[in-house]
């Protein structure tokens, strides 16, 4: 799979634990770093924790592992960097606080299924 593929995944895999306004950013044009964020929040500190679980066994289905983890112990906001895209999970009041989607001009990728017409 693709890191785009591979990042699509883990939206939906956060989207299946009711994450709220899972995004996806396509950071290829401005970060030399990594080619996707996932981002995503979490209503509650256990809430973060699940949807980091259901990520990261999501991805496992693909043979993806993070190369670092980030937050798990606090739970506030959660990072699994695995390279070519890196997936935020934020308690919501956090993520407000940090504004990464606000920080730079990118394309959203769409990952949610569309439904046949």
């Amino acid at each position: 799979m693709t890191p785009e593929e591979l990042a699509i995944e883990a939206a939906r895999a956060a989207d299946d634990k009711k994450a709220v306004d899972v995004r996806v950013m396509d950071m290829r044009e401005t970060l030399d770093i990594t080619d996707f964020f996932v981002i995503a929040s979490g209503r509650s500190d256990r809430q973060v924790k699940r949807v980091k679980d259901a990520v990261e066994e999501r991805l496992r289905e693909f043979g993806a592992r993070p190369y670092r983890r980030e937050g798990e112990r606090y739970g506030r906001w959660i990072l699994l960097d695995y390279l070519d895209f890196v997936v935020h999970i934020f308690l919501e009041e956090d993520r407000s606080f940090y504004d990464l989607e606000h920080l730079w001009k990118v394309q959203l990728v769409e990952w949610r299924e569309t439904a046949a017409t």
